[in-house]
């Protein structure tokens, strides 16, 4: 969610220059990358494969040691693990010059842009050879990891969103248990929040405003049940009437607040991937937020009395609670892989092992991406992390359309907020109509079509 501002950019740069550069590199065990050999090797040929990731520090060194785990399952083959890498550093591997074996991206959203392009491989075949179903994966991270039928990427742990709310402040309240649909949200926000003698704010019960912290339209769409796309791949916002009601329920709670009030009580705030955040601080008693948030307020405010939540929902769906949003890392073979059956085995086994899901998710508090990884005896959640596992399973979870142009409509969504939430909106229907056609230009224009 933090990475989103450069995906649309990355999708565009990907999808106008890979399809054009040729070449693949050379291949042990089998052939050029995307043809694995016809039967399964019994053992890998020795190599030196390269694994490009982009957690650094303590969370590379999570990642280089359950990369120990395959080197010793395959002696012969060692793996360079490089951190640090962001998009733009594969892409540019992608268009010429040396490629990893395998390649990880914070960025969901540009699995069009990899996968529509060819700067990825199909997997299909390599996992049809091994007997690798990709039923394995929740209906959600399925469908990030794949572009128009071509699954080019696999999930490797993801981000699930909910419910942070502090148990001190609810019981306070008189409040029991956590808001599980918007009405009850809107009261107990209301509830909750304390104002100075002068009328600013010194808790807030939960902040609606967009553009703060991890509050996006992707990340409250599901709490409405709103879809981004219809089933010809066309923009919805202006169509689905869930994303209006989001929209109309968000800016009466910041009106309840006081625009400027809540402007005003954000600049005082700490930023949110800090030890000063909000939350943690006691300044909000609710707040969305993803599962890794378990693992800073363990580290910075162990203290903290305080309880995880699905998303609550609006009224007239409650059938929906349980799930909320998702998105999280992918992982690939770029198509200039040297190694390719060598570079499949690795990735086979960082996204599919369940030892090595459980690995990675107790060391970096993400949550494992296979149905089975997340009831792994090796994995050891407490109470608050479950939570998240929970919704991540949920049927009722959803992610943002994959598509050729990344984040684009996000992006354009987003800015879209900023003016309604400021009161620079008038007529709402309107406005979201105009976001519609200018998300299916810039859709048309990644695929190099024009829009009827």
């Amino acid at each position: 969610m933090r990475r989103i501002a450069t995906a649309a950019a990355t999708a565009l740069l990907l999808t106008a220059g890979v399809s054009a550069c040729g070449g693949t590199g050379g291949g042990d065990s089998g052939g050029k990358a995307g043809t694995p050999a016809a039967k399964q090797p019994a053992k890998l040929d020795p190599a030196t494969i390269t694994l490009w990731v982009g957690f650094t520090q303590r969370e590379l060194r999570v990642f280089k040691d359950t990369v120990k785990g395959f080197e010793a399952a395959n002696p012969g083959v060692k793996v360079r693990v490089v951190g640090g890498i962001n998009d733009d550093k594969i892409i540019a591997a992608s268009r010429g010059g040396k490629a990893p074996d395998v390649a990880q991206s914070f960025t969901a959203d540009n699995s069009g842009a990899f996968c529509g392009s060819g700067a990825w491989v199909n997997l299909k075949p390599y996992m049809q050879r091994d007997g690798i179903k990709d039923t394995i994966f929740p209906p959600a991270p399925r469908s990030y990891t794949q572009y128009k039928g071509t699954r080019c990427a696999l999930p490797m742990l993801a981000d699930a969103m909910g419910l942070y709310y502090n148990e001190d402040m609810l019981s306070k309240a008189g409040l029991s248990g956590p808001p599980k649909t918007i009405s009850q949200l809107t009261e107990y926000a209301k509830k909750l929040t304390v104002k100075n003698p002068d009328g600013s704010l010194k808790v807030v019960g939960f902040n609606p405003v967009m553009g703060w912290y991890s509050n996006t339209p992707a990340n409250f769409g599901p709490m409405f049940g709103a879809k981004w796309v219809d089933d010809g791949g066309r923009s919805t916002i202006g169509k689905d009437p869930a994303w209006a009601k989001m929209l109309t329920w968000q800016k009466d709670l910041i009106d309840w607040y006081g625009y400027d009030k809540l402007v005003k009580f954000q600049a005082g705030l700490g930023d949110e991937f800090s030890a000063s955040n909000a939350f943690e601080k006691g300044r909000l008693a609710m707040n969305l937020d993803g599962e890794w948030r378990t693992a800073f307020i363990a580290d910075e405010a162990p203290k903290l009395n305080y309880g995880t939540a699905p998303v609550p929902v609006d009224d007239d769906n409650a059938g929906l609670y349980g799930g909320g949003y998702t998105t999280g890392n992918i992982a690939g073979i770029p198509k200039r892989a040297e190694h390719p059956e060598q570079a499949w085995a690795l990735l086979k086994y960082l996204a599919t092992d369940d030892k090595a899901m459980a690995q990675l998710s107790n060391g970096l508090r993400n949550v494992p991406t296979t149905a089975s990884s997340a009831k792994s005896p090796d994995l050891k959640p407490d109470p608050k992390f479950a939570t998240f596992l929970k919704i991540y399973a949920s049927l009722n979870t959803t992610t943002t359309p994959v598509t050729a142009a990344g984040s684009a409509n996000q992006e354009l969504f987003n800015s879209f907020t900023n003016k309604w939430q400021a009161g620079r909106v008038s007529d709402l229907p309107a406005a979201l109509t105009g976001i519609d056609k200018q998300i299916d230009a810039q859709l048309a224009n990644a695929q190099g079509k024009q829009v009827p």
